[in-house]
């Protein structure tokens, strides 16, 4: 779905909303976003390190949550 597009169903939806609560909340989420909005740069070194784990995760090199909750598990009991 295009930027475009998103914005046209959330338009819609939000002239759809007759919910003040809901509004008010979808209202604070936006206003949040406008305020912390902010551009991170990442070092070289950053990059590659992202780089790296996408080509693991392309390679099945990765361990699922479950894993990786046994693993600590193990390690924080010895």
């Amino acid at each position: 779905m295009s930027t475009l597009e998103l914005k046209e169903r959330l338009i819609d939806k939000i002239i759809h909303i007759e919910n003040p609560e809901l509004l008010g909340e979808v209202f604070r989420l936006l206003e949040l976003e406008e305020k912390d909005m902010q551009v991170i740069r990442l070092s070289e070194e950053q990059k590659q390190a992202i780089q790296q784990g996408q080509k693991d995760i392309q390679n099945g090199q990765f361990l699922t949550n479950e894993q990786a909750s046994k693993e600590i598990e193990g390690w924080l009991s010895k």
